[in-house]
């Protein structure tokens, strides 16, 4: 005779789901992983929110020390044009691609660090780094092909018949030679500070240098130094 006892056993899903919202310690495996999902979310939400919120004109031009920034920029076809397109200082210093975003969020670190230990506070100082900050900014803009600007600007949409004829051949010896955006506008947006083109020349060697293929001498060389490093052990 049967027990009336005795529960009909479930199946493999009835099984499941009572594991699922059976009690851990003090609360089930279901609310913790709902509870994770839902903080995952809240996480996520406040992590873009951050990310989007230092993008905006207002956050750049926050500290002190961008005001000179800002009235270079304010000067400038990006900030006032015929056609009321404007480029925020994000739009050229800031990818939009997810993995070059969050590196360039990174690097941003020291800029605060900068701002606090006032390495540019004044005229006198922003004006004896200028170069330096240019440098690095020209630097990472021709090793990304003028990224930033190619986010915009696209030579195969352009239509040279209705540009002033100067611009129209630079924009097709650029094509010609495959130079980038860069190359020609350093002083697009900010003022140039002396020495510009030298300085120039020489971030654009050391790249050429370092993107350079080695030759057999020098693989040479290397194996020699290294083979020789090894026998002074």
């Amino acid at each position: 005779m049967k027990d009336p006892n005795d529960k009909p056993k479930r199946g493999l899903i009835g099984r499941l789901w009572n594991g699922f919202w059976s009690p851990v310690s003090a609360f089930s495996v279901g609310f913790i992983v709902i509870a994770g999902f839902l903080g995952g979310v809240l996480f996520w939400g406040a992590f873009n929110w951050s990310m989007e919120l230092t993008n905006t004109e207002e956050f750049c031009v926050s500290c002190h020390t961008m005001e000179t920034n800002l009235g270079e920029y304010r000067e400038t076809i990006h900030y006032n044009n015929h056609s009321g397109v404007r480029a925020i200082c994000s739009d050229c210093h800031v990818p939009h691609e997810w993995q070059h975003k969050v590196k360039a969020k990174i690097i941003a670190v020291k800029d605060v660090y900068h701002e606090i230990m006032g390495t540019i506070s004044t005229p006198e100082k922003y004006e004896a780094h200028r170069l330096e900050m240019a440098s690095q900014v020209w630097r990472k803009m021709k090793a990304s092909d003028s990224r930033e600007c190619r986010n915009c600007h696209s030579f195969e949409y352009m239509d040279f018949t209705i540009q002033e004829n100067r611009a129209a051949a630079e924009h097709q010896r650029a094509i010609d030679e495959n130079m980038t955006c860069i190359d020609c506008h350093q002083g697009i947006a900010h003022a140039l500070p002396p020495g510009h083109l030298e300085e120039y020349k020489r971030i654009v060697d050391e790249i050429q240098a370092e993107n350079a293929p080695l030759s057999p001498k020098t693989d040479d060389v290397a194996a020699i130094q290294s083979y020789v490093g090894k026998l002074s052990k």
